[in-house]
């Protein structure tokens, strides 16, 4: 049986595989010769990565800080 790991980490490769693939696809657009774009669309794709990118690392800190929060009424010495 798979452990909670091993799912983790086999999801976590396939995803990460599928991501660096279309990553290497939007930077493809790059090509002048075959595509004509602005800055501004430059921008709105590195802006919304960016963003996404933020919103991923909160995620996994916050899961980790759940993990942290601990109550108690035990008096220091």
């Amino acid at each position: 049986m798979e452990t909670k790991q091993q799912k983790f980490e086999r999801l976590a490769e396939h995803r990460m595989n599928d991501t660096l693939k279309k990553m290497k696809l939007i930077g493809n657009l790059a090509n002048k010769k075959n595509y004509d774009y602005t800055d501004s669309h430059v921008k709105a794709i590195i802006s919304t990565l960016e963003k996404e990118l933020k919103v991923l690392k909160s995620t996994f800190e916050m899961e980790q800080e759940k993990e942290k929060k601990t109550f108690t009424f035990k008096k220091n010495k």
